[in-house]
């Protein structure tokens, strides 16, 4: 996971986020901070995903800010 991409543009992204993953509050996102692992962490808790699909939900989001023609990175 190439966590540079939203841990270094973590207050720009956090809005995409939110839309994304609206069961997460704006505290978890605070916390996060840019930290993947606590944010595939706090999916895993408030949707009930195991590790591996929470992991596989932020890579998918990453992987989508690639072509987003809006977003740079």
């Amino acid at each position: 996971m190439n966590k540079d991409i939203i841990a270094g543009n973590w207050k720009q992204l956090k809005g995409k986020m939110q839309a994304k993953w609206g069961d997460l509050t704006d505290d978890d996102f605070t916390v996060a901070e840019g930290n993947t692992e606590y944010l595939a962490g706090k999916l895993q808790e408030r949707y009930g995903w195991d590790r591996d699909r929470a992991h596989s939900e932020v890579k998918a989001f990453e992987r989508s800010l690639h072509d987003d023609p809006n977003h740079r990175h």
